[in-house]
């Protein structure tokens, strides 16, 4: 793997040069997680997220009452929740005066009026909602701008149930995990214990959750161990890689949050790598293969089929984490 790693950062690799030829958002998170790029040039890379491409397009949609799509939440892509969301992935410097700006607009004008359950009117928006999708994704991106969501977090860890993950429908009497709602969970406390440091109680929650993850081989049946091929709720396949995945769960998510976490990949994890694996094309980059119909807020170039630079990141990065294993 190292030689992989020594081969991509020379100059004549194609792949590593159309990775850096993208977005900033794109490359700085090749420069930091693909090459053995000093310091000061992946920082300089990602100063310029906040400023040009994807991110200081989605950074100047914002309205001045603070939100995007004039919601916290809608069921398209476009609302305060998904902007923010798809700011924290693309990793906009959470520092920079342009995010310090849009988060405290946010953070003093926005509320859950009007996009979630009655109840929740009053509540400003990283106080969050009811559901534990939509509170995970409020929760990873408000922690990693610097907002307080304690009050989520809590939330969120008194809803984990029996078998380690979270389901949107817990209130509802079910007794089952969903993925998807497992995944969006993880990535808040996560980068809610990035924030604000350990806690047992924190740590404990997030690793019952990896395992309930892991444990199904990050796309089987724990009870017949059967592959499972589509999405329940959405129909979605979890074989088909997206970029934004928004609440949806896959294979690939799932691996890149393990990586992120510093799990030490083990077997459990080595059908779903080979899945990766399997669908690299031979010019050495992998396609979109999934798109979920809604508005998305901006257009990034990216068409379904096509190769994709975000889904070959995450897919490189992964290859090198499960290679670095021994």
């Amino acid at each position: 793997m190292d030689t992989d790693r020594r081969r991509r950062e020379a100059p004549s690799d194609p792949v590593l040069r159309w990775l850096l030829d993208g977005d900033p958002s794109v490359r700085w998170q090749v420069l930091r997680d693909l090459t053995d790029a000093p310091a000061h040039e992946v920082e300089a890379e990602r100063a310029r997220v906040a400023s040009e491409g994807s991110g200081a397009g989605l950074l100047a949609l914002q309205g001045h009452d603070g939100a995007w799509g004039g919601a916290a939440w809608n069921r398209g892509w476009d609302s305060t929740m998904h902007v923010l969301w798809l700011l924290w992935l693309l990793g906009v410097d959470p520092a920079s005066d342009e995010a310090t700006r849009a988060v405290g607009l946010v953070r003093d004008r926005v509320t859950w009026r009007g996009a979630g359950p009655p109840e929740c009117d009053g509540n400003r928006f990283f106080e969050g909602e009811v559901e534990a999708c939509i509170n995970g994704q409020v929760a990873a991106a408000g922690a990693y701008f610097g907002q307080d969501v304690g009050g989520i977090v809590a939330r969120l860890l008194g809803e984990q149930l029996d078998d380690g993950g979270w389901n949107c429908d817990a209130p509802h009497a079910s007794t089952r995990s969903s993925f998807n709602t497992t995944i969006c969970v993880l990535e808040a406390l996560l980068e809610h214990e990035r924030a604000t440091g350990s806690s047992p109680r924190v740590t404990e929650a997030r690793r019952r959750g990896e395992a309930y993850l892991l444990e199904r081989r990050l796309f089987r049946r724990r009870s017949t161990g059967e592959a499972i091929t589509a999405d329940r709720k959405g129909g979605a396949s979890w074989a088909r890689f997206a970029f934004p995945t928004w609440w949806h769960y896959d294979v690939l998510r799932a691996l890149d949050y393990l990586r992120s976490a510093g799990v030490v990949p083990d077997e459990r994890v080595a059908e779903a790598v080979e899945l990766v694996q399997s669908k690299r094309g031979d010019d050495g980059r992998w396609p979109l293969e999934a798109r979920y119909a809604g508005v998305m807020p901006i257009e990034w170039g990216e068409r379904e089929g096509w190769p994709s630079r975000w889904i070959t990141l995450r897919a490189l990065r992964v290859l090198d984490w499960y290679g670095a294993r021994h």
